[in-house]
């Protein structure tokens, strides 16, 4: 079988150059493609160079469309304007797109949804097992105990952060929403400041820390009378992420159009 055809976008960011890397190391992929926004100083640099992985012989480019043309997925983690204009041209071409970006609103997903009727779309606030595994045990917990229980999410990361709260945190607040059979966007509380009065039962809490270089904390707290479950998990190393998005790409090759999520791709859904 011959090897599944990569693009990175974003390939000179720090995610990109380790989603090349992971590209390089994994049997079964390989790049074909890198892309970067219009006035990059790494356009015509080699992303395998600028990576650290060695020579590929594949420059660093501005236009998607050539690119993705001759790929057979494209590895996403930009901006939510990008990750649009990249979901509807792999629509377009019936690839794999893997979606790690953050910060989508209600109407991006919209749009994802509508593309992912075209082409296999993996998308998740956090591509690593560990957290997934952590999602399909907050679900579990949320769904064992009552609402006597308050859940409280806590993440931090590092200073460089744009987004709160993080992709990740929201992943696990939909676990838990789904455990409860509730929905997340009316009963969730982000925000916390003055007099706010008692909290609300049922409600699902975010507090967002950040600083340092910290790649990314999660903790999810359910309190009880006289008793709290708190379960967590540090990522240590952001090629976990890089990881899991080749895993992601690998998995949906040859798959059929459709919304997917990384439970999907590591069998976690019966949890």
């Amino acid at each position: 079988m011959s090897e599944m055809r990569l693009v990175v976008a974003g390939a000179a960011g720090r995610m990109g150059r380790m989603l090349v890397q992971a590209i390089h190391e994994t049997p079964g992929a390989c790049l074909c493609g890198a892309l970067e926004r219009p006035g990059s100083i790494a356009l015509g640099q080699d992303a395998g160079l600028l990576a650290g992985a060695g020579k590929m012989n594949v420059a660093i480019t501005d236009d998607p469309l050539a690119a993705l043309v001759a790929a057979d997925g494209v590895l996403d983690f930009t901006s939510p304007a990008a990750t649009l204009e990249l979901a509807a041209l792999a629509a377009q071409a019936r690839i794999v797109h893997v979606i790690g970006t953050t910060g989508l609103q209600p109407a991006d997903i919209e749009k994802i949804d509508a593309a992912s009727r075209h082409a296999v779309i993996v998308r998740s606030g956090n591509m690593s097992l560990g957290v997934n595994l952590l999602a399909g045990l907050v679900r579990k917990v949320a769904q064992t105990l009552g609402e006597d229980f308050d859940i409280e999410i806590v993440e931090m990361h590092h200073r460089m952060k744009v987004d709160a709260p993080s992709g990740t945190a929201l992943l696990l607040g939909e676990a838990a929403a789904q455990g409860r059979n509730i929905d997340l966007a009316s009963r969730s509380d982000k925000v916390r400041d003055g007099h706010t009065g008692a909290r609300k039962p049922g409600d699902i809490g975010f507090a967002s820390l950040r600083g340092g270089t910290v790649v990314g904390d999660h903790q999810v707290i359910f309190a009880g009378a006289g008793e709290r479950i708190e379960l967590a998990h540090r990522a240590e190393d952001r090629g976990i992420f890089a990881r899991g998005a080749v895993k992601a790409a690998l998995w949906g090759h040859g798959r059929k159009p459709g919304h997917y999520a990384m439970a999907d791709v590591l069998g976690l859904n019966d949890i």
